[in-house]
């Protein structure tokens, strides 16, 4: 080996961890899209794109367990299924009152849209979500 030749220096498993930085990313882009839109009125986006989310969020998952970023996809899937759930139950006050509903889903999406802010603030800082 003379002095001129250049070695890599990289550290293991950095192409991993931004890979995996670039999917969260992603993932929270259009979980933020789909947040930004459920809190401002008739701004309404499709719902598929919290579900490309979703997926990626769960097929990604296993190639962060054991990172920081795996709090990251934990976060995300719980997200998405909790707020799922609280429209899901809440839907009914749409039937019997219209703005009982309302405020209900506003709430719920404002909560989402924490969510989604507060893991874009923690992954841009390369910390974990803490639970």
């Amino acid at each position: 080996m003379s002095r001129n030749d250049i070695i890599d220096v990289e550290p293991v498993g950095s192409r991993r961890e931004d890979s995996l930085k670039t999917w969260g990313w992603v993932s929270y882009l259009l979980h933020l899209i789909v947040a930004v839109a459920a809190v401002v009125p008739g701004a309404q986006v499709s719902i598929g794109l919290l579900v490309i989310a979703l997926v990626l969020d769960l097929v990604k998952k296993d190639d962060a367990v054991g990172s920081w970023q795996a709090s990251h996809f934990s976060w995300r899937i719980r997200s998405v299924l909790w707020a799922g759930v609280l429209y899901v139950v809440t839907f009914p006050l749409f039937l019997l009152f219209y703005l009982p509903g309302a405020i209900a889903w506003a709430i719920i999406s404002i909560w989402f849209l924490y969510r989604i802010v507060l893991g874009m603030v923690r992954m841009n800082a390369g910390r974990p979500v803490e639970r």
